[in-house]
């Protein structure tokens, strides 16, 4: 059984229908539950939605530079970043939704340096922003 926050994700793109939709797996893969690195004092109050949240953008991220824990997306590269795209999306509106503005300054800042890391050809730098990421949006990180 995958992590419940991941699970929500792929539940969120089948309730959309279409091309996505037609993609996502309904029980996605095990991985790293990156929702649950966010856990801290910032983020405390509303748990669920963080680990959603943060769950979309790595999946977001993952369709643009990895291996997608939830949809299969391999053959066609275009449905890959617009898959990408809407996750990260979807993300940061659930983030907005909770008024934590500098939260979405947080994670926009990891979706940027992750995308300059990779254009630069260091993928290990991008996980690294990753962990920061997480640990700055936890509270854990101050």
């Amino acid at each position: 059984m995958s992590d419940p926050a991941l699970q929500a994700v792929a539940a969120e793109l089948l309730r959309g229908g279409g091309l996505l939709a037609n993609a996502t797996t309904p029980d996605p893969l095990e991985a790293t539950r990156f929702g649950a690195e966010a856990q801290g004092p910032r983020t405390a109050a509303h748990p669920d939605d963080y680990a959603f949240l943060v769950e979309a953008i790595r999946e977001g991220y993952e369709q643009h530079y990895g291996n997608s824990r939830m949809l299969d997306t391999q053959a066609d590269l275009d449905l890959a970043l617009l898959a990408g795209d809407r996750l990260y999306a979807l993300g940061l509106a659930r983030l907005a939704e909770l008024g934590d503005l500098e939260g979405v300054g947080i994670l926009a800042g990891v979706i940027s340096q992750c995308a300059r890391a990779h254009a630069e050809g260091r993928p290990e730098q991008a996980e690294q922003v990753w962990r920061e990421g997480l640990m700055a949006l936890s509270g854990r990180g101050d």
